[in-house]
This record gives C-alpha cells, sequence and structure tokens, in this order.
C-alpha cells in the first residue's frame, strides 16, 4: 500500500493546523507557506478534509481554516480516508463480486486481517500525536508501515 502525496501533504495541513491552534482560523498561505507548497494545492488539499468534518472554513477579512474537532479526537485513519477513500489492500476484500475466486481463495483472509491491522494502527494515531512530535522538533509528520 502506498499513500498518493495529496495523502501525506494532508496529514501534514492537518498537523499544521493542530500545532497553529488557538481557536482562530489560520490563513491558507500562512500553511502553505510553511509546508513549501503553493497556496493553490493547499486549497485543493482542504476540500476533502472539510467534506469530512475534519476542517471549518470562515470567510471575510478574519478568515481562513481552523480544525472541526480537537486535535485528540481526529485520528490519522480519518485524515487517510478522507483523502484517499476507504483503505483497500486488494479489491477483493471490500468488493467481494470483484473475483471470481472470493469463496475459495487461499488469501483472501490474510488480506482482510493484514487490512484490519493497518487500519486500527492508523485509528491508533491521533492528530495530536503527529502534532507533538512536530513540536518537539522531529520534523517528520509521516509515519511508515
Amino acid at each position: 500500500m502506498k499513500l498518493s502525496t495529496k495523502s501525506r501533504y494532508s496529514v501534514r495541513l492537518m498537523a499544521d493546523l493542530a500545532v497553529r491552534e488557538t481557536g482562530h482560523p489560520v490563513f491558507l498561505k500562512d500553511v502553505a507557506r510553511n509546508q513549501d507548497l503553493s497556496e493553490k494545492y493547499m486549497s485543493r488539499l482542504v476540500i476533502p478534509l472539510r467534506r469530512a468534518g475534519l476542517v471549518l472554513s470562515a470567510r471575510g477579512a478574519h478568515g481562513g481554516y481552523m480544525l472541526a474537532r480537537d486535535p485528540k479526537e481526529i485520528t490519522l485513519l480519518e485524515i487517510v480516508e478522507a483523502s484517499e477513500g476507504k483503505i483497500s489492500i486488494v479489491d477483493c476484500i471490500a468488493n467481494p463480486e470483484t473475483c471470481s475466486s472470493t469463496g475459495s481463495c487461499p488469501t483472501r483472509n490474510i488480506w482482510g486481517r493484514l487490512e484490519e491491522h493497518i487500519t486500527s494502527w492508523l485509528r491508533g494515531i491521533t492528530l495530536a500525536d503527529i502534532a507533538e512530535e512536530y513540536r518537539q522538533g522531529k520534523g517528520t509528520l509521516m509515519y511508515h508501515i
């Protein structure tokens, strides 16, 4: 499984918002500058995060973006799934009808258990955890599986 660039940068955007959490919206241009990305690209990343209820937006002179919930309540799984869609190791796990061997496949249960482990692991990491590592200067906002 490989996460897309969109997903990786969405996690960085969310971590940046968590670190800057003041209860007031943050300008996307400031987040983009901090992450060394274009504001236009950031504006595309924030759309599925808003749809998923992870980010709020405010218009006007004091507008911008902020987290919709406490960082302790937002999981890495939610961020990844907002960006990528439901995680699926192989197509036949999420859509058994795509494979004629679903009922007799010797590896289907293995892939299903691996998918469960990955989603469980991602669910166990909160945005607060990621932001804390970022604050401590570990610099990395990516977790590797």
